[in-house]
């Protein structure tokens, strides 16, 4: 592999809220970034991460095949972290991470590139009866099929600013009296730091993970989801009901949500939270988690701090406030 600044990785998907981490992470290492995203010039913000002309963003749609092989020229490396959690158009589950794995996997491998890092989610499973946990299992199987050698990391609900948790929950809770508990709130997460995650891209990147492998990545605290709305409304210092929402009427509820442009809920999503989103007992006796590969994950309450002030009632004044 080059050397130096000669170093030179693709990374699809750059743009989002984990693409902007692994962009910083790998700056860090003196990569050359190609970022390949559908709208170069939302894509500017990237820029300030490293050195002048250290990242450049291109254009690229993974349903246009002959856009993922231009952005992949050159390059001593590929990262795909392309990825919906609910389908918009033609942005679908099945064009973007089935189809779109694989593209990028043939690409990868018709420009003779050895290192791809592909990342997935937890709770893929090609007999799940969420067809988002289908479709991420199904990209994992065409990058394993094209790349035998890839790395595959999966990791749970993802926090940190602009993540679609904690930020969106927090929003709901500045306007809304009560907070839904889906399913009663019993369904097990372990929410995973980004800058976490983007450190283990990068590693992978390096080559320092094993190829052929899939990683899970989750953080130090496995929460019920209820226990996750308790820390967001401690935090933020507000106080709505947290009513429990049977999962019927969830489903109903989320029929109607999903017709918004930016639904809180989705039908596919309920199916999703019907299943634990933890790091299974294999993994870690394996070493194929954070821990496992060096990484101390990142507590809730050592980061959420940081980003959800604007939530609390008056926002990041409070703690100046006087009795």
């Amino acid at each position: 592999m080059a050397t130096g600044t000669d170093k030179l990785v693709t990374v699809f998907g750059g743009s989002g809220f984990i693409g902007r981490h692994v962009v910083r992470a790998l700056a860090k290492r003196g990569w050359r970034i190609r970022v390949a995203v559908r709208r170069p010039d939302l894509a500017g913000h990237l820029q300030p991460l490293g050195s002048v002309g250290q990242i450049m963003p291109v254009q690229a749609n993974l349903r246009y095949r002959w856009s993922v092989d231009r952005a992949v020229e050159g390059a001593d490396a590929v990262v795909n972290l392309v990825g919906i959690l609910n389908e918009s158009g033609r942005q679908n589950f099945s064009v973007l991470h089935h189809f779109g794995a694989r593209a990028v996997a043939e690409a990868t491998r018709a420009a003779g590139i050895k290192t791809l890092v592909h990342q997935s989610a937890l709770g893929a499973d090609p007999k799940s009866d969420s067809l988002y946990a289908r479709t991420k299992a199904l990209g994992e199987v065409a990058v394993f099929e094209t790349i035998p050698e890839a790395v595959v990391l999966r990791p749970s609900i993802v926090f940190g600013p602009e993540d679609q948790f904690f930020n969106r929950f927090g929003d709901l809770a500045r306007i809304s009296p009560f907070l839904p508990l889906i399913g009663g709130g019993k369904t097990k997460l372990q929410p995973v730091f980004v800058g976490d995650v983007a450190e283990a891209i990068a590693r992978a990147v390096e080559g320092q993970l094993a190829g052929g492998t899939i990683y899970e990545l989750g953080g130090p605290e496995v929460k019920t989801f209820r226990q996750c709305l308790e820390l967001l409304l401690t935090e933020i210092e507000r106080s709505p009901l947290l009513v429990p929402v049977p999962w019927s009427l969830a489903h109903y509820g989320a029929l109607v949500a999903q017709l918004l442009p930016k639904p809180l809920l989705t039908t596919d999503q309920v199916r999703l939270l019907k299943h634990d989103n933890i790091v299974s007992t294999a993994a870690e006796a394996e070493g194929r988690t954070l821990s496992g590969i060096g990484i101390n994950p990142s507590n809730l309450l050592a980061v959420l701090p940081s980003y959800l002030q604007r939530f609390k009632p008056h926002g990041q004044f409070d703690h100046k406030r006087t009795a």
